[in-house]
């Protein structure tokens, strides 16, 4: 495979960088996902005050990105794997990214209750 095949096209850059920045995102998180459990054992009163926060709709909305962050790395990864692996991979790669783009929207829109059911009824009421 010539240098460049699997980027090539302004399809392929984009979701490079969504590759590079949502990879980037998931491990902050987790980061900070490591530093709040670890608050338990320092102080469970900041803990809990923390947790609480957690639960507030402006969360509930990060939550929603951080699926869709997750999802797509996941998602988009796949379609790498396929295209350095398979034979023909490249040459279906731009097929596989728009796969990958519909897969991806049709979950999220099947995400948007689980994740921001309770923020929903929280604000605009039961």
């Amino acid at each position: 495979m010539p240098a460049g095949t699997l980027y090539r096209g302004r399809e392929g850059m984009w979701s490079w960088v969504a590759h590079r920045v949502t990879g980037v995102l998931i491990f902050f998180f987790l980061f900070v996902h490591v530093l709040d459990t670890a608050l338990v054992r320092v102080s469970p009163e900041a803990y809990d005050t923390v947790v609480a926060t957690y639960k507030t709709p402006i969360v509930a909305c990060l939550e929603y990105g951080l699926v869709a962050a997750i999802l797509f790395h996941a998602l988009n990864g796949l379609r790498v794997i396929a295209v350095d692996f398979w034979a023909k991979g490249a040459r279906y790669q731009k097929p596989m990214l728009w796969t990958v783009v519909v897969v991806w929207i049709v979950l999220m829109l099947g995400a948007i209750y689980p994740v921001l059911g309770h923020a929903a009824r929280v604000v605009f009421g039961s």
